[in-house]
């Protein structure tokens, strides 16, 4: 078993109004270009400003401001203005944003659920300070859904498959809206029963009422960005906690990264997905619904 992997990630600071300090985590992020002329794409989204290529990829361009509920960027504030090109959910996208400000270190423990009085909230996923700043991390993937919905689709299993995953106890844990419904959705399809939570913390206080009552979580599903409690320190608790340890964790992210799956594994994971898609997330369940059927 390794080391506790750390709590501490990058957050790139932005602004998309004059005054708002906005974030989004830099695993998140490819890289950072400055404005330039967009070819237009017909019939899309009204916040998609156009394309860019950037090394021989096309990427859509879209306005953060516009597509989070501020007013849009305009011609004149474009030439000042940078482009951030995500990696998300394996599809590159670009963020047009009025100016970046800077990068800075962040723990996972200090970012706080937004306050319900918070302005345009929809989309914020926590809340942290810095130099006496408020600063509001952006739900990614939630504003991607909007903007590029999502195809529903549910993964094709046979009778025997769906009753070996039937008497699983599983839980579901993720901080996204979006993620949730999408995990919740592709179960449901199939008319299995699970628990669900959106934090790490209440997952684990969770599986240990669970293995006190005698019925221990058999499947964890877990997001690997969470605020408080993210899915390698979640996965390490439950590997170094005897009641739990048996339990076969699937770490799910939205970043394309093989590092993110390397260290999913280092602390103990059975498995790591880098992009939602239902029939590798059922069959990821099934391996581990296998392994409890030959014990």
């Amino acid at each position: 078993m390794t080391s506790k992997a750390s709590q501490s990630q990058g957050l790139l600071l932005f602004r998309l109004t004059s005054k708002q300090l906005f974030a989004l985590g830099t695993l998140k992020i490819r890289e950072l270009v400055p404005y330039t002329p967009l070819s237009q794409i017909p019939c899309s989204h009204p916040a998609i400003l156009g394309a860019t290529t950037l090394r021989g990829k096309v990427i859509p361009v879209v306005d953060m401001a516009k597509a989070v509920g501020y007013p849009a960027i305009t011609d004149a504030e474009r030439a000042q203005s940078f482009i951030i090109i995500t990696d998300c959910h394996r599809q590159l996208t670009g963020f047009l944003v009025r100016g970046i400000d800077r990068i800075i270190d962040c723990n996972w423990h200090d970012i706080e659920t937004p306050p319900t009085n918070l302005g345009k909230r929809a989309f914020i996923t926590g809340v942290t300070r810095h130099d006496e700043q408020l600063i509001q991390l952006l739900d990614v993937e939630l504003l991607m859904s909007h903007i590029f919905p999502f195809d529903k689709h549910y993964a094709a299993v046979t009778d025997v498959q769906r009753e070996m995953l039937k008497p699983m106890k599983i839980l579901l844990v993720d901080d996204s809206k979006v993620a949730r419904k999408q995990l919740s959705d592709a179960l449901d399809a199939l008319n299995i029963f699970y628990q669900v939570t959106d934090n790490g913390v209440s997952a684990l206080e969770l599986m240990q009422e669970n293995a006190r009552a005698g019925h221990p979580v058999d499947i964890l599903v877990s997001d690997i960005e969470m605020p408080g409690l993210d899915g390698y320190e979640l996965t390490f608790e439950v590997r170094n906690t005897p009641a739990l340890a048996e339990t076969y964790i699937i770490l799910h992210t939205s970043l394309s990264s093989e590092i993110s799956v390397s260290q999913a594994h280092q602390v103990g994971a059975n498995e790591a997905l880098t992009k939602f898609d239902a029939d590798e997330l059922i069959h990821a369940m099934l391996n581990g619904a296998r392994r409890g059927w030959s014990d």
